[in-house]
């Protein structure tokens, strides 16, 4: 059995590994067990970590430095990948109201740690390691480690002490959010399942869904009218997909005239729909859809780098061939394919025409989704080069004395963000299938923990037992409840925010899925997975800026 003892503790490669191996595994084991429906999920890892750390079952210094940074790199560039392209538009609309509320959690945390640095004796690294433990955010404290490295005189033990902070506020992080939505339901006297009841009708009632209705052209102002100069159609989002002539059924091109007593098919939002009735005529009983002719309708996948990045009004080949798209598929969500919506990788159409000119179309479109399986790994390392350049570029804020670095955290998180909305820049696609990117993110966090946990696992027992740990967990409550309460109650009081969606706020405003699940299981609603997934990007954003910034302007 020597040749156990020497793998398991003489340093080499094999050592490493199956150090880093057994970490995770037994990791991801602990963070699956559930305590009253509450798991640790993936921070489980860093518990492994310490304990491994603690019985001095590390690896080498060199290789710990280079997997960490190279987990959190991973880590970070998917996040970016995943929340860059619904950034802006989580910010629109309905969202405005919760993401201020949000927004107003991170701020309010973040005061907070600043206050206990300032006024509780409590160093910098482990503040910050409490701040994004008490608000159970793993990125928020890779970014934290990351800026520290850029200070001279981080000593080991300082280092440490991020993830020391981490690990002593994280249980009751997840408890605390929990606690919040169990209170606010005590004090509100609120009622979960009339509340579901409530959001699914007012849900119900502004829903913009896509749908298609035939109509009688009785407006003699459009008599001889092309497609293309049909007032308010390209304004209103609205597509014509098939026109009926004289009893002859053709496709609308935008050069295609329609005439009183025409029968149209029109695509699009239901509010935009009975509008443009009014415009045009009057409803028409006859589905053109249900009508025998050489015109049907096929679903085509884009999967050729030519058209990314085209508007649907610049594709040449819609004329070419005589079809046209009446509907786009993206992400799950359905809309109108108006001619100035921008087509991405991976985009389904519907596509109107004669059966062999779709084809035609589809062939010069791709339409292979076998090709989603595949991630484009060159774009991946591009993208991961390009943040790791943009991290290491110093530049000046006010206020601070010393040049700041994006570092390996800021830079490719930023560039991830930026190429997942550009999409497609010459042949190279920035599109990763979300098997992919879970993979790689999964990989990357776990990785990380593994190495924190590793690091800081011979000083946990001692900080936690004969140290200040005791201390620094109550005070990292402060940064969990306070600004969870104060805004639950805010929210209820001024705005009247449905618990259910109040729930998922509070959830995502911690990026807590083990919270969301709990919310989830309160009453049968999709409202706390919406405001979670609607606050999710831009709280991601603001917590890894906040621990940043918690770093930037108080190391010293």
């Amino acid at each position: 059995m020597t040749f156990l003892h020497d793998l398991l503790f003489t340093s080499s490669v094999a050592h490493s590994v199956l150090i880093l191996s057994l970490v995770i595994a037994l990791g991801l084991v602990m963070g699956s067990i559930k305590a009253f429906g509450v798991s640790l999920g993936v921070a489980g890892v860093l518990f492994a970590g310490l304990f491994f750390g603690h019985f001095g079952l590390g690896i080498d210094h060199e290789v710990l430095e280079f997997v960490r940074e190279f987990g959190l790199i991973l880590f970070v560039y998917t996040i970016g990948m995943q929340v860059g392209p619904g950034f802006l538009s989580s910010l629109k609309r309905n969202g405005l109201q919760l993401n201020f509320l949000a927004a107003s959690i991170v701020g309010l945390g973040a005061l907070i740690a600043a206050g206990l640095y300032l006024f509780a004796g409590i160093p910098l690294p482990a503040v910050v390691g409490m701040f994004s433990g008490a608000t159970t955010n793993t990125p928020s404290l890779a970014v934290a480690q990351q800026a520290l490295k850029e200070f001279p005189g981080i000593t080991e033990e300082i280092s440490k002490m991020p993830g020391l902070g981490y690990a002593v506020s994280y249980p009751l992080g997840i408890m605390g959010i929990i606690l919040t939505m169990i209170l606010s339901r005590v004090i509100f006297k609120i009622n979960p399942a009339k509340e579901s009841q409530e959001h699914t009708q007012l849900t119900e009632n502004n829903v913009r869904l896509i749908d298609t209705i035939s109509l009688k052209v009785e407006n003699p102002n459009l008599n001889g009218v092309a497609v293309k100069n049909i007032p308010t159609l390209q304004e209103s989002h609205l597509v014509i997909s098939r026109v009926m002539h004289e009893n002859r059924i053709q496709i609308a091109m935008a050069d295609t005239k329609i005439f009183q007593n025409d029968i149209i098919q029109v695509v699009g939002t239901v509010d935009r729909l009975e509008q443009f009735r009014v415009i045009v005529g009057s409803k028409s009983d006859v589905d053109l859809r249900a009508i025998k002719s050489g015109v049907m309708a096929k679903r085509v996948v884009i999967t050729k780098s030519d058209v990314v990045g085209a508007s649907i009004g610049e594709l040449e080949i819609l004329n070419r061939y005589g079809v046209t798209v009446t509907r786009v598929s993206r992400s799950e969500i359905e809309f109108a394919a108006s001619a100035d919506i921008r087509l991405q990788y991976a985009d389904t159409l519907l596509v109107v025409g004669e059966e062999n000119d779709i084809r035609k179309f589809a062939t010069d479109v791709g339409n292979a989704p076998k090709q989603l399986d595949h991630p484009f790994i060159i774009p991946v390392f591009v993208g991961i080069a390009l943040g790791v350049i943009l991290g290491n570029i110093p530049f000046h804020l006010p206020g601070i004395p010393a040049p700041v670095k994006l570092g390996l955290a800021g830079g490719p998180l930023i560039v991830a963000i930026i190429l997942s909305r550009v999409n497609r820049i010459g042949n190279l696609i920035w599109y990763m299938p979300m098997s992919a990117n879970f993979m790689l993110r999964e990989l990357g966090i776990t990785l990380f923990l593994a190495c924190v946990g590793l690091k800081s696992g011979d000083q946990f027992v001692k900080t936690l037992v004969e140290g200040s740990g005791f201390y620094w967990m109550v005070c990292a409550t402060l940064i969990t409840f306070i600004p969870l309460m104060a805004v639950a109650f805010y929210a209820r009081i001024k705005y009247k925010l449905n618990y259910m969606t109040l729930c998922g706020l509070l959830a995502g405003s911690m990026t807590d899925p083990p919270a969301l699940a709990f919310a989830n299981s309160i009453a049968a609603s999709n409202a706390p997975s919406v405001a979670y997934a609607t606050v999710y990007p831009l709280v991601m954003i603001l917590r890894i800026i906040s621990a940043q910034v918690l770093v930037l302007f108080f190391m010293k």
